[in-house]
């Protein structure tokens, strides 16, 4: 199931959905269950992840559809982490000098009203962190470089 946080006239909900059966999706809005019926059949699409393979990587051409970014692959001793999705760094938790673990919160970052965790995608030390909160950024650019 997929988690999203939602705030609706200033009420919050955390509503988890689950996978589309035919026309029918079970969705939990703050530990309720609902199973919701469209009035249409709707069939997935099938996506591909872009795998990221260098750090160097172009960012993303201009009107090209967004797609789920797989984070780049790690390599021992350095590298960078970059955003999967343009927006507006909300808050940083990490400065240079800290070590992190994979899957620990870097920054979080608003898209599309959206707030977004960018997690470590591997283990190291923070060597450089090249935003500052309430920057904006764009889809491929370096949030953080490690050592």
């Amino acid at each position: 199931m997929k988690t999203y946080n939602f705030k609706i006239y200033g009420n919050k909900y955390a509503v988890e959905v689950g996978e589309l059966e035919e026309n029918t999706i079970e969705v939990n809005v703050n530990g309720t269950p609902y199973k919701v019926e469209l009035d249409m059949e709707l069939k997935p699409k099938k996506v591909s992840p872009v795998v990221k393979v260098s750090a160097a990587a172009p960012a993303a051409q201009a009107g090209a559809p967004a797609q789920k970014v797989a984070p780049a692959a790690p390599t021992g001793g350095g590298g960078t982490l970059t955003s999967p999705l343009p927006g507006t760094v909300l808050d940083v938790f990490v400065k240079p000098g800290d070590a992190v673990k994979v899957g620990q919160r870097l920054l979080l970052l608003e898209a599309m009203k959206m707030e977004n965790n960018i997690d470590a995608d591997r283990d190291g030390v923070v060597k450089e962190v090249k935003v500052s909160k309430s920057d904006a950024v764009m889809e491929g650019q370096v949030l953080v470089v490690f050592e």
